[in-house]
């Protein structure tokens, strides 16, 4: 069976490395003062993507991100590893973006795409925690989905095999194609890129990467598959008022990095009286309750 498989990938800031300089004055992560890298649970992702292709021959996987020009290294990420395609939405009336206007932007690329049996993504990424993007592009395209994924088992006779992890334990759920799937970390991991495709792609990059000047410029008229696909606004014919800020009702007060130290240290007997007294802490300061 062949398929079109989705993935929906981003760049996001590593949040090991949360500095002074992490929000901008409009309250905005400023990606540009952050270490970029791929989210890693959309690393799972990916990868359960490229097994649905090896047991399905002839299958397709395009990387799907949103973000400045330099995102354009997922989807060379996602090349390097197997994937066949990949589309960057980049734009500046996409910045600034929440939840909502992001899904928005992916849900209108999908419907560019059109015929898509499978969109796959990590179920959240490390600089929101929000695990709301996928369910967000299911509702908004109309389509099934199917969250916490550890395993795509198999596709078959139009459905798919979901092995996920739930509170207390693993269920197996079947679900029509199309779908929407989010995956969990605890998935497996992302295989290793693999060198023969790092030297096919190393030099693909979407027309705003380009600084015009490199020397390896003239390959991109006889090799079009260095030329990665790069849409606006207006090439998914989204909607400026759902896109960016504008289309954000939700808005990032502060970013801090928090380094959590012990100021004293306690000792505590098996006792009661000893037990009794941590809960009464505890409770007195908010920590639980």
């Amino acid at each position: 069976m062949k398929l079109n498989i989705v993935v929906l990938a981003k760049q996001v800031p590593d949040t090991r490395n949360v500095g002074k300089d992490a929000m901008t004055a409009e309250g905005t992560v400023n990606r540009a003062a952050l270490p970029a890298i791929f989210n890693p649970e959309d690393l799972n992702a990916l990868e359960q993507a490229l097994r649905i292709k090896d047991q399905n021959p002839g299958s397709t996987v395009g990387v799907l991100t949103m973000g400045p020009p330099r995102a354009g290294e997922i989807i060379r990420q996602g090349l390097y590893r197997g994937a066949d395609t990949g589309w960057l939405l980049t734009d500046r009336k996409f910045a600034g973006a929440d939840t909502l206007a992001t899904s928005y932007a992916l849900a209108t690329a999908i419907q560019k795409i059109g015929h898509v049996d499978i969109v796959i993504g990590g179920r959240q990424a490390i600089d929101g925690d929000t695990a709301q993007v996928g369910p967000q592009v299911a509702q908004k395209l109309g389509l099934n989905q199917v969250t916490y994924a550890e395993e795509v088992v198999k596709i078959e006779d139009g459905k798919a095999t979901i092995r996920r992890h739930i509170d207390g334990g693993v269920e197996t759920v079947v679900a029509p194609l199309p779908v929407v799937i989010t995956v969990n970390g605890s998935a497996a991991p992302a295989r290793p890129c693999n060198a023969k495709l790092v030297m096919k792609y190393k030099y693909a990059t979407c027309p705003m990467e380009r600084k015009g000047d490199e020397p390896w410029t003239d390959l991109y008229e006889t090799r079009p598959y260095l030329t990665l696909n790069q849409w606006s606004v207006a090439d998914v014919n989204g909607d400026e008022a759902q896109c960016g800020l504008s289309g954000s009702p939700t808005k990032v007060k502060a970013v801090k990095n928090i380094v959590f130290q012990a100021k004293e240290s306690k000792t505590l007997t098996g006792s009661d009286e000893d037990i009794n007294s941590l809960m009464k802490e505890l409770l007195d300061e908010k920590i639980i309750g």
